[in-house]
C-alpha cells in the first residue's frame, strides 16, 4: 500500500515550528529594522511580491493582509526566515547566478529545473507574453537579453529574470539572479524555493489565472 503524499503543512511542520520558536526569541523592534518592514499590534507588516502580510510576534503566525487568512506553508516560511535571516545590508551593486550563492553550486542543477528551464519553456518563444507577465508581477525593465526584468519579492531581497529569446542557432535560455546582498535576508535553500515561487507567477501570470 502507497504512503500517502505529506501536504506542504506536513513536509514544513518541524521546519515552521523551529522557526516560530527563534522569532518569538528576537527583539521585534531591532527586527524590523533590519529587515526594513514597519511593525504594529504585534504584527510585522511584510510586503511579499507586493502584497502585505502580517507575521504576529511572538506567535509566529503568517496571514493575508487582504482577508486574514493564514498564509500557505512556503510563504509561512519564507516570511519567518527573512525575519530571522536579516542583517540590514544595504542592497548590493550587482546580480550574481544562484550557484554563486553561499552553497548554491552544490543544488544548482535543480534550481535550474526548478526555475529558469520552466521559464526558458514557457516563454522561449514568445517575448511579448514574458514582458505582460512580468509587469503584471510589478517587475521592472532591464536592460539584459531580450528581455529582462527585476522583482521585489521582499523589501530587501530583489530577483531578476533574463530571456534570451530561441532563433535558427541557440535554444530559449532564462536566467534567474539574485542582488548580490540576497544571503543576508534568507538562506540559500529559501532562495531557490524563490527563485521557483517567482518562475511559478510568471508562468501562472501568462495563463491568465
Amino acid at each position: 500500500m502507497h504512503a500517502k503524499p505529506r501536504t506542504p503543512e506536513e513536509t514544513y511542520a518541524p521546519a515552521l515550528e523551529k522557526a516560530r520558536k527563534a522569532l518569538a526569541q528576537l527583539d521585534p523592534q531591532q527586527t524590523a529594522v533590519r529587515a526594513a518592514v514597519s511593525i504594529a499590534d504585534g504584527a510585522f507588516q511584510i510586503p511579499f511580491f507586493g502584497a502585505i502580510h502580517y507575521v504576529l510576534w511572538p506567535e509566529g503566525r503568517v496571514q493575508r493582509a487582504t482577508d486574514g487568512r493564514e498564509a500557505d506553508a512556503t510563504t509561512c516560511l519564507l516570511l519567518m526566515h527573512y525575519l530571522l535571516t536579516a542583517d540590514g545590508m544595504p542592497q548590493g551593486a550587482a546580480w550574481i547566478a544562484f550557484r554563486n550563492l553561499p552553497g548554491g553550486l552544490g543544488y544548482d542543477a535543480a534550481f535550474q529545473g526548478r526555475a529558469s528551464m520552466r521559464l526558458a519553456r514557457t516563454f522561449g518563444r514568445d517575448g511579448s507574453a514574458f514582458e505582460a507577465a512580468a509587469r503584471a508581477l510589478g517587475g521592472e525593465s532591464l536592460s539584459f537579453g531580450d528581455a529582462s526584468f527585476s522583482f521585489r519579492a521582499l523589501p530587501c531581497v530583489w530577483l531578476a529574470v533574463v530571456l534570451h529569446l530561441a532563433d535558427d542557432e541557440f535554444p530559449a535560455a532564462a536566467s534567474v539572479l539574485f542582488d548580490d546582498s540576497a544571503s543576508h535576508y534568507l538562506p540559500t535553500e529559501d532562495l531557490a524555493v524563490l527563485g521557483g515561487v517567482l518562475a511559478g507567477r510568471l508562468i501562472k501570470a501568462t495563463q491568465g489565472s
